[in-house]
């Protein structure tokens, strides 16, 4: 099925996955799914995240808090998980194309700042550092 990997700080991707297997593999784990909005769509992610120390992802309004660790959104059929529709491809890119960072929560909502996301194939760069010759450390 096709989906939509949302990584802490980065830009969501598609990815296509196949059964248990993958999904956990993805999110890192044991599998919880929530169903926050009126689309028909659910939101998979690690049951354990935040017991398992996982970093801060997105925030997630209706009072379903916020998710730890990566996640992915998919489309729901009659009785499963299943491909998302190219609209919801481009819903859910737009929803979740900041990154998060969690500063506090009040009543069980998270408060974040919204940062610019990282695209997945690109990763930051780390600085060489040269030693000039004739130089040791």
């Amino acid at each position: 099925m096709n989906v939509l990997i949302v990584e802490p700080n980065t830009v969501p991707y598609e990815k296509e996955i196949n059964g248990l297997e993958e999904m956990q593999e993805v999110v890192g784990g044991l599998i919880t799914a929530i169903y926050p909005y009126e689309d028909r769509v659910a939101l998979v992610a690690n049951d354990e995240g935040i017991l398992l120390d996982m970093p801060f992802n997105r925030s997630v309004e209706n009072g379903y808090g916020g998710i730890f660790g990566t996640f992915f959104v998919c489309g729901l059929t009659e009785d499963d998980f299943g491909s998302l529709t190219p609209e919801q491809v481009r819903t859910y890119k737009e929803k979740f194309r900041f990154a998060e960072i969690l500063v506090g929560v009040h009543d069980n909502t998270p408060i974040t700042l919204k940062v610019p996301a990282l695209p997945k194939e690109k990763p930051p760069k780390q600085q060489e550092r040269h030693t000039p010759p004739g130089k040791d450390r």
